[in-house]
């Protein structure tokens, strides 16, 4: 196994890891900054209200992106798994 293949594979899991964490983490930092400054017009300081929100809205985006998600990491274990026999030369 090549350096150069250990250091593709490392970048091709970072690649395909951002690629399915965005959607959740993009959908938490938006309801996120809108409780924040609902929070702050209103002044309600309650930190447990921002909870309940983003929960709702995680749920939201694995209803709406899980099938995109899990074709994404799908075809990138389907990749690892057929390259096993060209690592080992």
């Amino acid at each position: 196994m090549t350096p150069e293949a250990i250091m593709t594979m490392g970048r091709q899991a970072i690649e395909v890891t951002l690629l399915v964490a965005s959607p959740l983490l993009l959908a938490a930092l938006v309801i996120g900054l809108v409780v924040s400054i609902f929070q702050a017009a209103t002044q309600i300081n309650e930190t447990t209200l921002s909870f309940i929100p983003k929960l709702l809205g995680i749920i939201g985006t694995l209803i709406i992106a899980g099938p995109w998600m899990l074709t994404v990491l799908g075809d990138y274990f389907r990749l690892v798994l057929t390259n096993i026999p060209n690592l080992t030369r």
